[in-house]
């Protein structure tokens, strides 16, 4: 069965949020919180709701600054927004505050990891669960070029010149490619559509924050680390082992704190639904199933 999906905004703190939300057949369906990663938003997670939401409930909310959420002007250059992970973890929390979700499953996909894990170690009693798709919190799981963009600081002489390197169409299009063995199963929307949002006015600023921020993060790792390791919440780790940015190693690293963890590895790269969606979304739905007791 398709799903049936609502496009949707609430205001948080002044800022129209936008979010796609599945209606499940079941109204007491399990819940799954699909954060986000870059350069992308909720529209990167639209096969995967249409796949699963006539059977869970799935939201996908976009951050300020992405996809179809207001972009506020950066405090960088004068405005009211902060553009860092703590910020888009207090944005999120909120919004996930006026839905009125007590409890729910957790999908942290890159950027959706330190906002995701922000939210968790918040409130441990709403996590029911968590999927974790090339979402780091190892430094093991940093590649070389990881390491070398999270070094980045505005006073960097070429640093910002590197971020808006990352900005473009190459590189934007590189993400969803890289690493894949068969690019013909990349649809061209996914970067096309990013690219756009991108180019957008006022875009560019909030990027150049969020990069120059992304060392906040690994600060954060082990205190994440010792949530696992503390609430040990079921978990499905499933990595796209091509990753330039997020080798597979921090896909094992979660072993170490939770030992139970099911871990799926696939022969692509950073945006593994792209290409994997078949073999991922019934891994997904087994999960929801054992996950929400």
């Amino acid at each position: 069965m398709i799903a049936r999906i609502r496009h949707r905004h609430l205001t948080v703190d002044g800022l129209r949020i936008f979010y796609r939300e599945s209606l499940p057949t079941d109204p007491d369906a399990p819940v799954l919180l699909l954060l986000h990663g870059f350069p992308s938003a909720s529209h990167q997670y639209r096969r995967l709701i249409d796949a699963l939401g006539s059977r869970y409930r799935l939201i996908a909310p976009d951050y300020p600054g992405f996809g179809h959420s207001d972009v506020p002007e950066s405090a960088t250059t004068g405005g009211p927004f902060d553009y860092s992970f703590d910020r888009l973890a207090d944005i999120t929390g909120k919004f996930v505050d006026q839905l009125g979700l007590e409890r729910f499953v957790l999908y942290a996909f890159d950027f959706g990891a330190p906002v995701g894990f922000r939210l968790a170690a918040r409130h441990p009693e709403r996590i029911a669960g968590l999927v974790v798709q090339n979402g780091n919190a190892y430094t093991e799981g940093l590649s070389p070029m990881a390491r070398d963009f999270i070094a980045l600081r505005p006073e960097t002489p070429g640093a910002e010149e590197a971020v808006r390197g990352l900005l473009t169409l190459p590189a934007t299009r590189g993400q969803y490619e890289g690493g894949t063995v068969d690019p013909e199963l990349i649809a061209p929307e996914g970067w096309t559509l990013d690219q756009h949002f991108l180019d957008q006015p006022g875009r560019t600023q909030p990027q150049l924050d969020l990069a120059f921020d992304y060392h906040s993060n690994v600060g954060q790792y082990p205190a994440w680390q010792q949530w696992l390791r503390t609430h040990t919440p079921p978990a499905l780790i499933l990595w796209g082992a091509n990753d330039a940015f997020f080798p597979a190693p921090g896909a094992h690293a979660y072993l170490r704190d939770l030992p139970a963890a099911e871990l799926h590895l696939f022969d692509t790269g950073h945006f593994a639904l792209e290409d994997h969606l078949p073999e991922i979304a019934p891994l997904i739905a087994d999960f929801l199933d054992r996950a929400w007791k």
